[in-house]
């Protein structure tokens, strides 16, 4: 068994410094390029859950359980879309009825 008390702490610059690259170096990607990716990846989940319940419905289903998956999937990411777009909305109007 191995002593606990050797293990270090890492900060997050020492973690940058081992990935070799630097916070500055890796956002450049902007946030709407970002939110644009995320939607794409939702809407192409979505279209894979109807595509799976359509099979399911006519009974070309190949495999039932990657189907419920894929409309799981489908489920879990637009209700995390709705969460943010949730949180989104309500840092916005907090910034609106913020008085300068």
């Amino acid at each position: 068994m191995q002593d606990l008390t050797s293990i270090k702490s890492l900060s997050t610059a020492d973690l940058f410094k081992a990935k070799g690259t630097t916070s500055a170096q890796e956002s450049t990607t902007d946030f709407a390029q970002e939110l644009k990716n995320a939607l794409g990846n939702v809407n192409e989940m979505q279209v894979q859950g109807e595509k799976a319940m359509s099979d399911i419905a006519t009974g070309s289903v190949k495999d039932l359980h990657q189907a419920a998956i894929a409309i799981d999937k489908a489920e879990i990411s637009m209700k995390l879309m709705l969460e943010v777009r949730n949180k989104a909305l309500n840092a916005y109007k907090e910034i609106t009825r913020t008085q300068m």
